[in-house]
């Protein structure tokens, strides 16, 4: 025990008790017996003792202890911003940083700028890195490898890839820490590919690298599904020595967990003589992705058998987040589990949770876990907005973004990306646009998953020339690139575009997956190509072993019936190796619609409304196809069975967009601030119209009511008022984008195609099953819809 008397102590003795001070206290009565012995100014002592203090979270004492002090040099200082760093005060560590600049006449060296940069990594914004990064540069640190290094590990953190990428290049020799820096980073901004791609540039380059080199970059092959390079990786590490390393060992199990290769990552995990926490939480996690939820139950039980006790990243390695449907109960129990271990607070836990509430379509659970969080990280706000947007709750989804904003809560990738999602869900193109040009700012641009939102964002909101010039631009391209651009151009009608972009596809090596073939099959059927998307089928299973889904056996069914050949579709529903679900009999149902075969339609119903009793919109099809073949009575007895059975219809509602407000109509809509110039502006048309020789299309009017009737209900309905308010806010000659949430009927596309030639406007329509571009009266779709 130190003594609390003068004791005559030389120098070196109190520099060992620094050294040996274990608590606060211990170093506070070291700091006494150095005032008593008058090593109060002694510079050596000092700086020893503030690196202590900062060490034993001492860091205000530290920054007296040195603000006091008569004339501290640059090491001390150096050692304080460092201290700021380790306990947390990034704004300490830079007001000290511009105190040595301006009222000293030190000048910073690497490690000030190192420490000084790593600290404002910490910050809110990307400004006060800029600066100091600019500062290192004129007092020429632009090439040293430490300050690089830590420069490097901000512009990662602020998810500046490109910026990260040009300032790796420029270092003249980096070494392993600054590779480890990179790949890391690559990692958390989910550029995976990147990532793989330095650490084959490190081997080919003969840099050494260590365990925590091949612990960063194996998520990255776990990550991308990758399983030969995670096996080179495995070959790199057992040459090297590092194989049976814990932290490798557990990148190893969940690179094999995330491969499918469970059995490896189980007989890596068995072969870990004495498995420790970090090991266990791999293999649970490992069962969770590989829907093996059962054996990760079980682990995580002998777990807490052996007295362990669990942290926050195995509770997440259990919760079902890969496969959560039939898990609610499971999920509620873990739920409270975390309650009664107090650590649901630990954003890891509460965002997995909010996660799997989220796809399990528990949105309330989700919002109140989200809401309860102490310390929203970014990964939280991720999953409550990617859960809203997943579930067709777009402008929660937006609302929560801008408050994000408001929060300056910098998003990172993945926010991009589900934000991007809702923008192209609910057709908002300015928001879209506001978003891009947060992508660019952030420079996230680089990031193919950003990229790819962005691609389909566009085309879904009506902007095909834009998708495709981002597209064009793209270095580098996944199989999503590639879908994304394929159903873009199918959504808007352009199946021979789809095609081509295929045999493109295939030419650079990409192979095509269940989503390439059924967005192929779509763009088909929306074109009619019966014969190329007959062959893409074949290809599919007979070329590239694809067994098909219900969905792909909906589209073909789809191509034949839309086309006109109805028999042939039926064959081809009666010749399927699986027994037809919904989607099947809805698409021949769908067709019969179009080509008004009531009795092939009963038939289809008969099957639906055994498969799917539940799904107003059968009822709905059918029923306009009685009415269409004048069999009133029938439509109506289908509609008071529907309304016995408390089935409700989807109704009709039309989104525009005038300068960035979003204004929804339905059919009937008076409701409007506008409503009577919207009106008049329609009477106005139509007078134009019928001039011009248009006749309304009263067929798929439901009652049975007489034929001025009918022009009314369908004059009304909300494509066309949207179309009209859109004429009167808008500059003539500008284009009008509107969004139907149900396929648009045969006389809103007529009167559309009218508008478009009397008015001299481009109108951009998107319905529930695709883009119809109006131009000169005419429709891209070629009628054929």
């Amino acid at each position: 025990m130190i003594c609390r008397n003068i004791i005559a102590c030389d120098k070196n003795l109190l520099q060992k008790l620094i050294h040996k001070s274990s608590t606060l206290h211990h170093l506070n009565q070291t700091h006494a017996q150095i005032i008593l012995n008058g090593l109060s100014n002694d510079l050596i002592v000092v700086t020893k003792l503030t690196h202590k203090l900062c060490e034993l979270k001492g860091i205000n004492q530290a920054h007296l202890l040195c603000s006091t002090f008569h004339k501290p040099d640059l090491f001390l200082f150096n050692v304080l911003i460092s201290g700021f760093c380790q306990n947390n005060s990034p704004s300490s560590a830079i007001s000290l940083y511009n105190h040595i600049q301006k009222n000293t006449s030190l000048n910073p060296n690497d490690f000030t700028f190192a420490s000084t940069i790593s600290a404002s990594s910490s910050l809110s914004s990307n400004k006060t890195g800029l600066l100091l990064h600019a500062h290192s540069i004129i007092n020429g640190f632009g090439s040293d490898l430490f300050v690089g290094s830590a420069v490097i590990g901000f512009y990662l953190k602020f998810s500046m890839v490109l910026s990260a990428k040009k300032m790796f290049e420029k270092m003249p020799e980096p070494d392993t820490v600054l590779y480890n820096t990179v790949i890391s980073g690559l990692d958390r901004n989910c550029c995976f590919s990147d990532s793989l791609n330095v650490f084959e540039n490190m081997v080919n380059r003969g840099m050494k690298y260590d365990s925590t080199t091949l612990a960063a970059v194996l998520p990255a092959a776990a990550e991308l599904q990758d399983l030969k390079s995670g096996s080179e990786i495995q070959c790199s590490a057992l040459k090297a020595g590092f194989h049976f390393h814990d932290y490798v060992l557990t990148g190893l199990i969940s690179l094999y967990s995330k491969c499918g290769e469970i059995f490896t990552a189980r007989y890596l995990f068995r072969h870990i003589k004495g498995p420790d926490l970090i090991s266990y939480n791999a293999m649970i996690s490992g069962y969770s992705c590989n829907s093996d939820t059962g054996s990760a139950v079980k682990l995580f039980h002998e777990l807490l058998l052996y007295g362990e006790k669990v942290n926050p990243s195995t509770v997440v390695g259990l919760i079902p987040v890969f496969s959560p449907f039939g898990h609610l109960n499971l999920t509620r129990t873990i739920h409270s589990f975390c309650l009664k271990s107090c650590i649901v607070s630990d954003p890891s836990v509460s965002t997995a949770l909010t996660t799997v509430y989220c796809r399990l379509n528990e949105i309330e659970s989700a919002r109140q876990l989200f809401d309860e969080s102490p310390g929203k990280t970014l990964a939280s706000w991720n999953a409550i907005i990617s859960g809203y947007s997943q579930n067709g709750l777009t402008e929660t989804a937006i609302s929560l973004f801008n408050q994000m904003q408001r929060f300056e809560i910098r998003p990172n990738p993945i926010t991009i990306t589900s934000i991007l999602s809702a923008c192209a869900q609910l057709g908002a193109l300015s928001l879209g646009k506001w978003v891009h040009d947060l992508v660019k700012s952030g420079n996230f641009e680089l990031n193919v998953y950003v990229s790819t939102a962005l691609i389909d964002m566009y085309a879904k909101c009506g902007s095909l020339v834009e998708a495709r010039q981002l597209f064009s631009c793209m270095k580098e391209k996944n199989i999503v690139t590639w879908n994304a651009m394929i159903s873009g151009n199918g959504l808007h009608g352009n199946g021979h575009e789809a095609l081509n972009l295929y045999n493109e596809m295939l030419y650079n090596g990409i192979m095509p997956n269940g989503v390439t073939f059924l967005s192929l099959l779509y763009a088909c059927s929306h074109a009619g190509l019966v014969k190329e998307g007959d062959e893409i089928f074949r290809s599919m299973v007979h070329d590239h072993g694809f067994q098909p889904g219900q969905e792909h056996y909906a589209c073909m069914v789809d191509i034949f019936g839309r086309a006109g050949h109805l028999e042939k579709a039926f064959d081809f529903i009666n010749k399927m190796p699986a027994q037809p679900g919904p989607a099947v009999w809805g698409a021949l149902l769908g067709a019969c619609m179009i080509h008004k075969s009531k009795s092939l339609a009963q038939f289809a119903s008969v099957k639906l409304f055994e498969l799917d009793p539940e799904n107003t919109g059968y009822y709905v099809l059918l029923s306009n196809i009685y009415s269409a073949n004048q069999s009133y009575p029938e439509a109506a007895l289908l509609r008071q069975v529907a309304k016995k059975r408390q089935l409700a219809k989807t109704p009709g509602c039309t989104l525009i967009e005038v300068r960035g407000t979003p204004h929804v109509f339905r059919a009937g809509d008076d409701s409007h601030l506008e409503s009577k110039a919207i009106h008049a502006m329609l009477e106005k048309l139509m007078e134009k119209m019928k001039e011009a020789g248009f006749q309304t299309e009263s067929d798929t009017v439901l009652h049975d009511v007489e034929e001025e009737e009918k022009e009314i209900m369908v004059k009304v309905h909300s494509e066309k008022l949207a179309i009209a308010f859109g004429l009167i806010s808008s500059e003539p000659g500008t284009e009008i984008r509107i969004i139907k949430n149900l396929r648009v009927c045969l006389d809103c596309h007529n009167a559309t195609k009218f508008i478009s030639k009397i008015t001299e406007r481009v109108i951009v329509v998107r319905d529930a099953n695709r883009f119809h571009h109006f131009k000169d009266g005419l429709c891209s779709c070629r009628d054929f819809w």
